[in-house]
C-alpha cells in the first residue's frame, strides 16, 4: 500500500469556556482552538488523519508538514509503519529532535496507525495489545488559566456540576488555588499546570505554600522544563508530586527524564514527540522505572483519540486529560465529548473516529 496524497490543515475553532478569555499562552489572549490536523491518502482506498501539536506554532508545524514532510512522504510504502517512520526521522535529524518538524511527523504517524487499523479493521488500542474491556476512562477537566480567585470559583462549579471527578488548573498564584480547593471541597483531585514558571528556589518556596491545598500533582512548575537536575531537586524537597513530559521530543527525552528521577508522574503527548509509536515505548518505558504515566492529551480530535487508545491499551488505570473547552463545532463528533466526567474509548477501525470534512473546511485557516 503507498501514499499517494498528504495533506495538511490548519484548523482555528472558536469556543466557550466559561469565563472571560484567557491570557496564557505564546499567541496571547486565545479565543480559538487551533491545531493541524493531516489526513493521508493511499491508493488501496483507505485514508487517515492525524493531529500536529499546534497552539501558537500552527503556521510553523503547518509549513514543516507542507513543504519538509509531504514530499518525502508521497509514494513511499506505507505498511511497515515503524521502518517508514524511522526513515523520515532520519531524514529531518539535522533539523532538530524535537519541534515543528517532529509535531509534523508525529500527527502522520497517527494517520498511519489509522490506516493501518482500517486496513486490519482493529481499533488501535485492541493493535496495542488491549483486551478492549475499557469502554470509557475517567477524565479530568483541564482549564485554561483563569487570572482570578473569581474565574476560578465560577468554573470550577461548573465543572463539578457536569460530572466531572477532577480538576487541573493552570494558575500560578496561591489565592486561584485557595479558590479552587474551596469551590471543589475536601477530597476532589485537583492537579497545578505552572506552565513552567519558576526558577528552582522559587519553585520551593511555591511548593511549601501549596501543600495544605493538597494537590494530586504539581505539573511543569520550573523553566526551562528540560532542565531534569532542577526538577529532581525540587521532587527530593517537595511534599506535592512532580509531574512533567508534555515538552519532550523523542523517546530519549523520556529516558533522560526518568532515569534522572525528575517526575512521580511523567507525561508524553503522542502530537508532540512522535505520534503513537513513540508515545507507546515511552509509556512502557515509564512502566518499567515504576513512574506513573498519564499522556497529554488536551486536544478535540485526533489527538484526542490517540491518547484515548493509548490508555485504553495500559496495564495501569489512567486519567485523560480533556481540554475544558465547548467548541463551536467539534471535529469529531459525540466522540470528543466526556459525559458525567468520562470519555468513550473509540471501537471502530483505526482511530475509530470520523473527521467531520465540513468542519474542517468551515474552520479552516487560509
Amino acid at each position: 500500500m503507498k501514499i499517494t496524497k498528504v495533506e495538511a490543515f490548519h484548523l482555528a475553532i472558536p469556543f466557550e469556556h466559561g469565563a472571560p478569555m484567557p491570557t496564557q499562552g505564546a499567541g496571547g489572549v486565545r479565543t480559538r482552538l487551533e491545531s493541524v490536523y493531516v489526513r493521508i491518502d493511499t491508493d488501496e482506498g483507505l485514508s487517515g488523519w492525524g493531529e500536529c501539536f499546534g497552539f501558537a506554532c500552527c503556521p510553523v508545524t503547518h509549513f514543516a508538514l507542507q513543504r519538509i514532510v509531504r514530499p518525502m512522504l508521497e509514494g513511499r510504502a506505507c505498511d511497515d509503519i515503524a521502518s517508514l517512520m524511522h526513515d523520515m526521522h532520519r531524514r529531518v535529524q539535522s533539523s532538530g529532535r524535537n519541534g515543528p518538524l517532529i509535531f509534523a511527523l508525529s500527527g502522520v504517524d497517527i494517520a498511519l496507525w489509522d490506516i493501518a487499523g482500517k486496513a486490519q479493521n482493529l481499533p488501535i488500542h485492541r493493535m496495542l495489545g488491549s483486551n478492549g474491556q475499557r469502554a470509557s476512562v475517567p477524565a479530568y477537566a483541564s482549564l485554561m488559566r483563569l487570572d482570578t480567585p473569581r474565574n476560578v470559583s465560577k468554573v470550577c462549579a461548573d465543572v463539578i456540576e457536569r460530572g466531572f471527578g477532577q480538576i487541573k488548573l493552570h494558575e500560578r498564584t496561591l489565592e486561584t488555588v485557595a479558590a479552587a480547593r474551596e469551590t471543589a471541597g475536601a477530597g476532589v483531585p485537583i492537579m497545578l499546570d505552572t506552565n513552567c514558571t519558576w526558577s528552582l528556589p522559587a519553585a520551593l518556596d511555591m511548593a511549601r505554600k501549596l501543600e495544605p491545598y493538597e494537590l494530586t500533582w504539581l505539573e511543569e512548575p520550573i523553566f526551562p522544563p528540560d532542565d531534569y537536575k532542577a526538577l529532581a531537586k525540587l521532587r527530593l524537597s517537595c511534599a506535592i508530586p512532580i509531574a512533567a513530559g508534555e515538552n519532550l521530543g523523542n523517546l530519549l527525552d523520556a529516558e533522560r527524564i526518568l532515569d534522572a528521577g525528575a517526575v512521580d508522574v511523567v507525561q508524553p503527548d503522542p502530537i508532540k514527540m512522535g505520534g503513537i509509536t513513540e508515545c507507546w515505548k515511552a509509556l512502557q518505558m515509564a512502566e518499567a522505572h515504576g513512574v506513573q504515566a498519564e499522556p497529554h492529551s488536551p486536544w478535540h480530535g485526533p489527538g484526542l483519540a490517540a491518547a484515548l487508545h493509548l490508555i485504553a491499551a495500559m496495564k495501569s488505570e489512567c486519567l485523560a486529560e480533556f481540554y475544558y473547552a465547548d467548541l463551536e463545532k467539534s471535529p469529531i463528533g459525540e466522540a470528543g465529548i466526556p459525559r458525567n466526567g468520562r470519555l468513550p474509548v473509540p471501537q471502530g477501525a483505526g482511530l475509530g473516529v470520523e473527521v467531520d470534512e465540513a468542519v474542517v473546511a468551515r474552520y479552516r485557516v487560509a
